[in-house]
């Protein structure tokens, strides 16, 4: 059976892989000119089951008011009105109750969950490796209110069997020594013992040779324009090379899928919200991070790969906009430099931008559509390489029609309407 996916980032590559393990004749297509050269280039490096939590919840829109005025700020939003902004913003500002957080970051934490139970059957089938460490992340708090405000999280990880532990500012400084010097910073931290790290670049690099051992075929440098219905069926994909016939379509285009999607007359409310991340090599070992730290202040992951620190973070609300101004890494470079400015140079940093593929609710939408034959795998937002095993995985089992180890049903498009 012939399939057509759209998107060449982890979550494609991930679905190709899948897919192509169940006996689909798989076809991926990408406008650059290889795999994983958009957000899946440089992002935090992070794989936190932990960690996942929906940017809505309750005291959000206070708390964004208070970053907006802060000096080095986790948010910003652009000043040009542009619709799809201001309707994902309000459809996000609805989704910030206590009820709707704590259903959303429980299908987050399911699914993430999962996709680290697979990615562990994944380096065992390919050997593969990837930067890669199985050492937590250790959420970082500089006041005692954040460790107050953290309990309800606690609660949710402790229901799902979610490995944690709440340490002192000590306790951080042993479990990250790097931390040793900055200690007084700190009034302590969650540490999420299941969480992983790794070069989601060089794990994309890794699986495409692994796709082409099974025989997926990949079109690069090709413009995708439009999805071809007839009759409420997919017939096909129009490209820059073309039109090619396919049976079934799987969208994995990130922040692009929503266009593609209107053409279609399928509204998904997944907006492009902005990331900025630094690379720079580790000069001294003895105040480096040994897996990523997160700084819950700033919002800003700071993660050990292999002899490298990467910085990331940062949420700006600017639609599709890729500039890379010096201000707005700013906030990436002082959290580096708070934490770990004995363990690296800045000068010799490497910075990045990418666009997230967000959701207002936090959670992305994986499932078929009301076009028979198109399916959606995207809207995973900071999770991309999180989720991105396990959302391959359920996507396969959902296009070849198999059940399921876990029920992602309530993760479809039907949600939104």
């Amino acid at each position: 059976m012939r399939i057509c996916i759209l998107g060449a980032g982890v979550i494609g590559l991930s679905s190709a892989y899948y897919l192509a393990k169940l006996g689909f004749d798989v076809t991926v297509i990408d406008r650059q000119k290889g795999p994983a050269l958009e957000t899946s280039f440089a992002n935090a490096g992070q794989i936190s089951p932990g960690y996942s939590s929906p940017w809505a919840a309750p005291g959000v829109p206070l708390k964004a008011v208070k970053w907006l005025l802060q000096e080095h700020s986790p948010l910003k939003i652009g000043l040009k009105p542009e619709l799809d902004k201001f309707l994902w913003v309000s459809k996000m500002l609805r989704q910030c109750t206590s009820a709707a957080y704590d259903v959303n970051k429980s299908r987050m934490v399911m699914l993430a969950e999962y996709s680290r139970d697979q990615f562990k059957l994944l380096r065992q089938e390919l050997n593969l490796t990837y930067d890669d460490a199985q050492k937590g992340t250790l959420q970082l708090f500089r006041t005692q209110s954040q460790i107050d405000s953290i309990q309800k999280d606690m609660q949710v990880l402790k229901k799902l069997g979610v490995p944690h532990q709440l340490l002192s500012a000590k306790e951080c400084s042993e479990v990250e020594p790097g931390l040793s010097a900055v200690q007084d910073k700190l009034q302590g931290g969650l540490r999420l013992l299941g969480d992983e790290t790794g070069d989601c670049f060089v794990f994309c690099q890794k699986l495409k040779v692994a796709c082409d051992s099974l025989g997926v075929k990949f079109m690069f440098n090709t413009d995708i324009e439009r999805i071809n219905v007839k009759s409420n069926a997919v017939s096909g994909v129009m490209t820059s090379q073309g039109e090619l016939a396919f049976s079934k379509v799987l969208v994995c285009l990130g922040s692009y899928s929503a266009k593609l999607m209107n053409d279609l007359k399928l509204s998904i409310p997944v907006y492009p919200v902005k990331g900025y991340s630094l690379t720079v090599p580790v000069n001294n070992e003895q105040f480096a991070p040994i897996s990523t730290v997160m700084d819950e202040t700033y919002k800003v992951a700071v993660t050990r790969l292999g002899g490298n620190i990467r910085a990331a973070g940062t949420a700006e609300l600017n639609g599709f906009d890729l500039s890379l101004p010096e201000s707005r890494t700013k906030t990436i470079q002082h959290v580096v430099h708070d934490l770990f400015g004995q363990g690296c140079n800045l000068d010799e940093a490497q910075y990045w931008c990418g666009l997230r593929p967000m959701t207002p609710d936090g959670t992305p939408i994986i499932g078929g559509t009301s076009i028979k034959g198109v399916f959606l795998n995207t809207g995973h937002g900071t999770l991309g390489w999180t989720m991105c095993c396990g959302s391959g995985r359920v996507i396969a089992d959902i296009i070849s029609e198999t059940a399921s180890e876990i029920d992602v049903s309530s993760l479809s498009i039907h949600r939104y309407h």
